[in-house]
């Protein structure tokens, strides 16, 4: 049966039919494995702001140079890391849907660790690039 309220307890369905919770330590693993996708999340989200910065044409500009092979690495980079974490973002939603009280605090508990060790260096240097959302 799904639930479609907030529940508390061990036995739970998360993503896929075969990932189910019976016992307290399957449990515990399914809340330390949305925990770290969580934090993964932000790591990756904090690489893509890199390669992206990376990729922009802030400076001068030179207009008889060509431009380098570089940006374009990067703005690929960029560009997959994106739908990479789309991806990782959604599975994070859908995993939330599960309507598990202990999966939804570990995905938010596990995002949050993940910015303030991956992305509280930022001082919101590209403040329209930042989201909450964890599926966007």
């Amino acid at each position: 049966m799904m639930h479609m309220t907030f529940y508390w307890g061990i036995k739970a369905t998360i993503l896929f039919d075969f990932w189910k919770t019976d016992s307290w330590l399957s449990y515990i693993l399914t809340l330390l494995a949305c925990f770290v996708f969580a934090a993964f999340y932000q790591y990756l989200e904090n690489r893509r702001l890199q390669f992206k910065s990376l990729s922009s044409t802030r400076g001068v500009s030179a207009p008889l140079i060509p431009k380098s092979g570089t940006r374009s690495a990067a703005k690929a980079a960029s560009v997959l890391l994106f739908g990479v974490n789309a991806a990782i973002g959604y599975l994070l939603m859908l995993a939330a849907m599960s309507f598990n009280g202990g999966v939804f605090i570990a995905i938010v508990v596990g995002l949050t660790a993940g910015h303030l060790v991956f992305r509280s260096e930022d001082d919101g240097a590209d403040a329209a690039a930042e989201n909450p959302c964890a599926c966007a």
